[in-house]
């Protein structure tokens, strides 16, 4: 180690706009910290869609869990397999568009290349 260093980058880095690198790892910390939150927080979320004028009714979780799936009886045709399903992809579709949107806005604000 040379005389005079004091664990210092001299005149800072450059391009951090003077700012030193515990300010930076603090900053990093801290979005760390908030991004977990902001996880934990879709985690505990559900999201509801139907389909179907209210036949088809499913709920997912914010981590994209199927957790209910509810069919009414009339809509259950035996000679219409084909109709069933395609209420059923896309209630379920549209549950998982809304999770995909609550999770562009929670971790949008962090605005990290290559992340979303």
């Amino acid at each position: 180690m040379s005389k005079g260093f004091n664990g210092r980058m001299p005149g800072g880095m450059p391009g951090m706009g003077g700012m030193n690198m515990n300010q930076l790892l603090k900053q990093a910390k801290k979005m760390q910290e908030d991004m977990e939150k902001s996880q934990e927080d879709l985690a505990s979320k559900s999201f509801e869609s139907t389909a179907g004028g209210g036949a088809i009714y499913v709920k997912v979780s914010g981590t994209k869990t199927i957790e209910e799936i509810k069919i009414k009886p009339e809509v259950i045709d035996p000679d219409d397999p084909e109709m069933l399903q395609d209420l059923v992809l896309t209630c379920v579709n549209d549950a998982l568009k809304k999770v995909d949107q609550a999770t562009n806005e929670a971790f949008g604000k962090y605005n990290i290349p290559g992340l979303m």
